[in-house]
């Protein structure tokens, strides 16, 4: 089982905590975190981009000139696509760019992501987390104690206004929640913090 050091807030160690081995420690597969991270991407496009086709466009109602005899190439409308201000031919239209991943692929995808932070030694887990009042100012001297100073995730068991608002205007640093987490975050920050409750909610959805 992987064993990890447990923190205070007060960035002191307070013991270990031993994370599960199917969830903490699998073999880490890249191919299937390729697609989970290709997938979120996916479905957070918008797909409303669009653009008018020839009949769309304003204008062009009639016959620029005639058919023959001018000298010039023969042309059916000043909206077709070679002219300027004329219609987009194939351009883009709203569509919805969403697709969903077996759930096998799912699950192994976040337990390589989690897996790849206890490899990396990029997990940090704290006894708790909580303030009496929002204050941005705590939390920066939290991750100060801790000696955090790169792009942080900061995993929370359950909503907490007072940890998730301090958090927030601190560049670099973003707080979840365990049943919102997903692949793209644990990758894309460098740290991961989350409190014993959260791991253990961890482990029972993912085990």
């Amino acid at each position: 089982m992987p064993k990890v050091a447990l923190y205070n807030i007060k960035g002191e160690q307070a013991g270990s905590i031993e994370l599960s081995e199917n969830v903490f420690g699998v073999e880490i597969n890249e191919s299937v975190l390729h697609q989970a991270v290709i997938n979120q991407l996916a479905n957070m496009r918008q797909g409303t981009q669009s653009t008018k086709t020839r009949g769309e466009v304003r204008g062009g109602g009639i016959k620029p000139w005639r058919q023959k005899g001018t000298g010039r190439a023969r042309q059916g409308s000043i909206r077709a696509p070679q002219w300027i201000k004329g219609g987009i031919a194939l351009g883009p239209k709203p569509r919805d760019y969403k697709y969903t991943l077996p759930k096998k692929v799912k699950r192994l995808a976040m337990k390589s992501a989690l897996s790849s932070k206890v490899l990396d030694n990029n997990i940090l887990v704290l006894e708790d987390l909580k303030f009496e009042e929002i204050k941005t100012k705590r939390m920066t001297e939290i991750l100060n104690k801790l000696d955090i100073s790169t792009k942080t995730l900061i995993v929370l068991p359950e909503k907490n206004e007072e940890v998730q608002k301090s958090a927030r205007n601190i560049t670099g640093v973003k707080t979840t929640l365990v049943n919102t987490l997903n692949v793209y975050d644990i990758l894309k920050y460098d740290k991961f913090i989350i409190t014993r409750d959260a791991v253990s909610k961890v482990e029972e959805v993912y085990k």
